[in-house]
């Protein structure tokens, strides 16, 4: 069982994987305003302890993602500061919403090596996680801005099928850590084991990046995610979750 400091670093990974252009450090809080799909890259994520008070704190970041024309979105952790602050946002009438569980396990070194497996330069990646996830242009152009300006190494990778590709993700290292994200497969080929073998190439290429821990992230729902993840070795360590006035 890890602490809550391991927890805590973990969360860090996950923090600075998805980190925005556009974020502030304020009072402990991170404050994240890239308009897009990502509610990572949009979100209050309450990281460290504050010193203001909670209602004050609450205004300031209502005013400011008002100017910026975005929804006021909350990141939560069973480790947010202050304690009391889940508690009071369920007062405020902010529903809780999209739980998602932070999944890790040790990194082996690959068995084999995939050869229809490419990596690609990172706006031919992106096109085509959009396309394989129906996203419109706008989502798609922030994924790419967002990617382009994180100071991580990351090895975007698709697995290809005759003349296209049919599934993707994306690994991320900091340290000896690796972050799976962005895993997504042809919905009109289900059970095919596409997630699972662009999974073990995700691996298999942190492996060789130098990382000896993977992490990702699933949504609790999403349970055919959870069986392939656990399949595979991943364990669940924590549940984050976001609060805002309404699902966006």
């Amino acid at each position: 069982m890890r602490s809550r400091t391991d927890l805590r670093r973990l969360e860090e990974l996950g923090l600075n994987a998805s980190a925005p252009p556009e974020q502030l450090l304020y009072d402990g809080w991170l404050l994240r305003m890239l308009p897009g799909k990502v509610k990572r890259a949009r979100s209050v994520n309450a990281v460290y302890p504050s010193r203001l008070p909670l209602t004050d704190k609450l205004a300031h970041c209502e005013q400011l993602y008002r100017e910026r024309g975005l929804p006021l979105i909350f990141g939560m952790t069973p480790f947010s500061e202050p304690a009391s602050l889940d508690a009071e946002l369920s007062l405020r009438a902010c529903p809780k919403f999209d739980t998602t569980a932070v999944q890790s396990m040790p990194i082996k070194p690959p068995a084999r090596k995939d050869g229809v497996v490419e990596v690609l330069d990172l706006p031919q990646w992106v096109d085509v996680v959009a396309r394989l996830r129906g996203s419109p242009d706008d989502h798609r152009a922030t994924h790419l801005q967002r990617l382009q300006a994180s100071a991580l190494a990351c090895t975007p990778l698709a697995l290809r099928d005759g003349d296209g590709f049919v599934a993707a993700g994306l690994v991320i290292v900091e340290g000896a850590w690796a972050g799976l994200y962005d895993i997504v497969s042809d919905p009109s080929r289900l059970r095919l084991g596409l997630g699972r073998r662009i999974t073990q190439s995700l691996l298999g290429c942190a492996w060789d990046m130098g990382a000896r821990e993977a992490y990702l992230q699933v949504m609790t729902s999403n349970q055919a995610g959870s069986a392939l993840y656990a399949g595979l070795g991943f364990r669940e360590r924590y549940h984050y979750w976001y609060r805002g006035p309404r699902k966006p």
